[in-house]
């Protein structure tokens, strides 16, 4: 556990991620315009509300460490590879769910040492829910105001109870029905944004794989929930867990998420991969 986030700071962080999420809510009430960034993603003013009220209190609770936000400037490795510890936030994941107005967006908020997630907390403004997790302490889940522990659950018979697989709305959907093919009996879930990775920390859900592109800030947050919560999220390829700040590109390999692994769903990857 790290010892950096005390229960003293981990409060004024939840409040304060909570504060963001009340300014990204407000917009989210009205009409907003909706902007287009190089990469063809939608940017929003509540991205931009939220980046400046996190990085504003990170700032303030702890100037010491940098922060790296999905809508910050380009940092240059060359000074991003000799952080040890950082603050890697995503502002608002699931911009194009806050768009459509379906609620599934998320507040990201990570603590990176030594290119390990070791701490985060996703909320979800409109659900009204927060996950927290620090590795080798507790995860939970604040729902309404109450405190939950949380940890995956053991794999199920799938001959007693399916599988619960969840995947994206939006991408990847042709590779990800061919790893389903392969697996026994299951039941699939569609979810936008890091919500995905916090259905198998709470034991909601068995598998994510998500074989199509993200950045370390889409995960990290949830990664570190999922870790804390006895779970895995793995390079597909290498089948090691996912590291951060590795290299001059932030985005991901492909990658599964699972409470547990098992050679049934192993096997199935490797297929889908082919």
């Amino acid at each position: 556990m790290t010892a950096f986030v005390s229960n003293v700071l981990r409060a004024r962080l939840i409040e304060g991620v909570h504060a963001a999420g009340r300014e990204v809510m407000a917009i989210y009430a009205r009409d907003f315009s909706v902007e287009t960034k190089d990469d063809q993603s939608p940017l929003t003013e509540a991205d931009m509300a939220s980046h400046h009220a996190l990085v504003a209190l990170l700032e303030d609770l702890t100037p010491e460490v940098p922060v790296l936000s999905e809508e910050s400037a380009e940092i240059p490795y060359a000074t991003r590879q000799a952080w040890q510890r950082y603050w890697l936030i995503d502002p608002l994941d699931g911009t194009k769910e806050f768009v459509n107005k379906n609620g599934e967006f998320t507040l990201n908020v990570a603590l990176i040492e030594e290119g390990v997630p070791v701490f985060g907390i996703v909320y979800a403004p409109v659900l009204q829910t927060t996950w927290v997790g620090q590795v080798g302490g507790e995860a939970f889940k604040i729902a309404q105001g109450i405190y939950a522990n949380i940890q995956v659950r053991e794999l199920p018979d799938p001959e007693v109870a399916p599988w619960k697989v969840v995947g994206s709305r939006r991408h990847g959907a042709e590779t990800f029905e061919a790893f389903c093919a392969g697996l026994p009996a299951h039941e699939c879930v569609s979810m936008g944004s890091s919500l995905k990775l916090c259905l198998v920390a709470e034991g909601n859900a068995d598998l994510y794989p998500r074989l199509a592109p993200t950045s370390e800030w889409d995960t990290a947050a949830a990664q570190a929930v999922v870790t804390a919560a006895g779970g895995e999220v793995l390079n597909v390829e290498t089948l090691e867990p996912l590291r951060c700040n590795q290299q001059e590109s932030v985005l991901n390999p492909f990658f599964i998420v699972c409470g547990q692994r098992d050679e049934r769903w192993e096997s199935a990857l490797r297929a889908s991969l082919q």
